[in-house]
């Protein structure tokens, strides 16, 4: 389902639309249905999801969640990331109904149908709206392209490819391994 161009819905609007699945998304004032996620993809979503739970878990920093959840990022925003960790300091925007507020990371993973959507359309929305760090994955490159928000809202720190490892200040003492996160 489609909006106009001249019409913007709004939260009202999308806590009208009935329970999914389907799974919707309220992106610029634009309601978004997209179809289910393919298996290397949730495959992709566990192993992270698995590997930052664990961490945090751990050493007491936070929680993380997985999709679906809505996270409320303004009127006419309400997104549902893949993953996402809400560091001690932010778990009061968590309620009964979802996140009203910026996670400190979101992680997106990138399929072919949602490949503008994740990096023209919410991208810089996270930025705007507070989030600190965003992890776009893309199964098929088997990349991870690392927006650290707090330094530049446009471009990734960096691009993690396929072999490598990289670590970020929101999770101290965890290093990711994009073999792990790629893992089948």
């Amino acid at each position: 389902m489609r909006a106009m161009e001249t019409e913007q819905f709004t939260v009202a609007d999308y806590r009208a639309m009935p329970e999914g699945p389907p799974y919707y998304q309220l992106v610029e004032g634009e309601i978004i249905m997209a179809p289910s996620p393919g298996s290397f993809h949730q495959e992709i979503a566990a192993n992270v999801h698995l590997l930052l739970a664990n961490h945090v878990r751990q050493h007491r920093l936070g929680k993380v969640f997985i999709a679906p959840l809505d996270v409320f990022l303004s009127d006419t925003n309400v997104f549902q990331p893949d993953v996402f960790f809400l560091s001690p300091a932010n778990l009061p925007l968590l309620q009964a109904d979802g996140v009203h507020g910026a996670p400190d990371l979101v992680i997106e993973i990138v399929s072919p149908s949602n490949g503008p959507l994740e990096k023209k359309r919410k991208r810089p929305v996270y930025a705007q709206c507070g989030v600190k760090e965003l992890w776009l994955i893309d199964p098929v490159l088997e990349q991870i392209h690392r927006y650290d928000f707090t330094v530049d809202g446009t471009k990734p720190v960096r691009i993690v490819d396929s072999e490598e490892q990289f670590e970020t200040p929101l999770l101290p003492g965890l290093v990711v391994s994009a073999i792990e996160v790629f893992r089948r």
